[in-house]
């Protein structure tokens, strides 16, 4: 088995690379496994994706609930995990510092933390308190005994914000504050991405996986991105794909989906130890 400190650089090394790298969205212990199985190099887990498959909405979950998930993936193959660790779990700098500290003992190599504050009507936290929980969040990264890779994100896009500036702002000021990492969702154009990463002086993540956006991992490459995540984009997919298949039984009585199902010895064949 790889060690944790193994991971942790493997997972630093990465972002080092010339060229972006794909960090795939597992929503359970099978997916991670695939997904391992066709060679990515490391995973990312996704905090809808799980709370889907749980029947609740995003950001309901809970932090003991969810580092029980985060411990799951970690350890379902030898890849190093980075945690959607959403906001934290709370707005105060010290709890956001104590969930990197947990996350770490599930087995984690690297998380995110959103400056996003889950209230309605005042959805981003003003930037200094965001700074705040971002150094507290990175004090206790670096003071681990081995490489955890911290990711600040910047929620402006997904709130009804897109200010590219003020968005690009905020995350100079993470990358102050010592995040390893930055991340903006919700950009969808060359120029905006082209225009975030001169900006600032860390790698950074893209999201991709939206309706719409045609850009291709050489095109982020291109653009100089250095890590590329798709959120709950896989698990969207598959409930796609369910619901198309539920609608046609219920609707129709017909049975031609099962014609796209992966065979029964194909997923079989993945979980072979």
């Amino acid at each position: 088995m790889t060690t944790q400190s193994e991971k942790g650089l493997v997972f630093r090394d990465l972002h080092q690379h010339p060229g972006a790298f794909i960090v795939p969205n597992p929503w359970d212990v099978g997916t991670a496994r695939m997904l391992a199985h066709l060679g990515f190099e490391a995973l990312a887990t996704t905090s809808a994706g799980y709370a889907f498959s749980l029947g609740q909405p995003d950001n309901t979950v809970g932090r003991d609930r969810m580092m029980e998930h985060i411990a799951a993936i970690a350890s379902a193959t030898d890849l190093p995990v980075s945690g959607d660790l959403e906001n934290g779990f709370a707005d105060a700098p010290e709890v956001v510092a104590e969930t990197i500290r947990l996350a770490a003992f599930a087995g984690l190599v690297g998380g995110s933390i959103e400056d996003a504050s889950g209230l309605y009507g005042d959805p981003i936290y003003e930037k200094s308190l965001a700074a705040e929980r971002i150094r507290a969040a990175a004090e206790a990264a670096h003071a681990l005994p081995f490489a955890f890779t911290l990711t600040a994100r910047a929620e402006n896009y997904l709130h009804g914000k897109p200010d590219l500036r003020e968005t690009i702002d905020r995350l100079q000021v993470y990358q102050d504050a010592g995040a390893d990492v930055l991340y903006a969702p919700g950009l969808t154009t060359k120029e905006e991405i082209a225009t975030l990463v001169r900006s600032v002086d860390r790698p950074v993540n893209v999201l991709m996986g939206l309706q719409g956006v045609q850009l291709n991992l050489a095109d982020l490459s291109e653009l100089g991105v250095r890590r590329v995540s798709i959120g709950s984009a896989l698990a969207r997919t598959a409930i796609g794909a369910f619901l198309r298949a539920a609608r046609a039984m219920r609707m129709h009585g017909t049975f031609a989906f099962v014609e796209e199902a992966v065979g029964f010895a194909e997923v079989s064949e993945f979980f072979k130890q």
